[in-house]
């Protein structure tokens, strides 16, 4: 090998050895210089870096807000009335190096199945405390027990060198089933009341009914009492035309009644009489004058 081959052989390496040296921290994160898994410096500020190349490694963690949704967690409040709640927290890496200590090469995945073994147990504590109702986790009084919740959570996160920032409540339902029997209360309880109603009109219909039929008797017997007045005024009347009558001329009169006799007498297919014919019946017909015999 020529001098001149062994110098770009040299150079070569130097500029590949110092290329493993030189790293890039991103404003977005931080970065832990472990040497044999040992940490030897920490890197949180922008820019350029240095590490020993071969021996040291660079290991970044993401330094901005991140997001976890916990799973769906049942809790008791006081007054016994079961809740599924689904939340949600907002946390970031506060200390690498502690978090490093705490969950190891596990890194964020890591860190976040602890952070939530720890938030689901301060949420049941928190909402299933003396005095919170399940009334009260569905007010506008749940903002001071999600405050309650990020501060207890806050607490527990520091050994893993997080910063809690917030802790929300997505979702609070019943369990499956106590959302059925809750409907089929509700069905029960809108059918009672329709009950209540239907009979409240029968009711009603039938004080209407009623006092229609009363109308109508009232009616109807007004209507009969005006009939029989006048029925009654037209007999007076009649007769009081017929008195006159008779008082003008008896034997118009006695002719008339004779006529109406002998008109109920034969009427239809009764056309046959057997009567004495001396009887006074005949006067009017045995007379030429239509006058009755004396």
């Amino acid at each position: 090998m020529t001098k001149g081959m062994f110098g770009l052989a040299i150079v070569a390496a130097v500029i590949f050895a110092l290329l493993n040296s030189i790293f890039i921290v991103d404003e977005r994160e931080k970065a832990l210089v472990l040497q044999f898994g040992q940490i030897r410096s920490v890197k949180e500020d922008p820019g350029l870096a240095f590490k020993i190349p071969f021996i040291q490694e660079v290991v970044r963690y993401d330094d901005r807000i991140r997001s976890l949704d916990t799973q769906q967690t049942e809790v008791t409040p006081s007054d016994d009335r079961r809740l599924v709640v689904d939340a949600f927290a907002r946390y970031r890496i506060n200390d690498v190096v502690q978090f490093r200590q705490a969950v190891g090469v596990g890194g964020e995945r890591a860190a976040e199945d602890r952070l939530e073994g720890i938030l689901n147990p301060v949420i049941r504590a928190v909402l299933g405390a003396d005095g919170v109702t399940s009334n009260t986790i569905l007010s506008a009084d749940r903002a001071e027990l999600m405050s309650r919740i990020t501060r207890q959570a806050a607490l527990r996160a520091q050994p893993l060198g997080l910063t809690v920032v917030d802790v929300r409540l997505k979702q609070t339902n019943l369990p499956e089933q106590n959302l059925d029997a809750t409907f089929a209360r509700m069905r029960a309880e809108r059918e009672r009341e329709a009950a209540d109603e239907i009979a409240r009109g029968e009711e009603a219909a039938q004080r209407v009914r009623a006092q229609a039929d009363r109308t109508v008797v009232e009616l109807v017997s007004d209507a009969q009492k005006n009939a029989d007045i006048t029925r009654g005024q037209a007999d007076a009347e009649r007769n009081a035309i017929f008195a006159d009558a008779y008082g003008a001329d008896a034997e118009f009169f006695e002719f008339r009644r004779s006529l109406d006799a002998y008109e109920k007498s034969i009427r239809g297919d009764n056309t046959t009489l057997v009567i004495d014919p001396s009887d006074p019946f005949f006067d009017f017909l045995r007379s030429d004058t239509g006058a009755a015999s004396p």
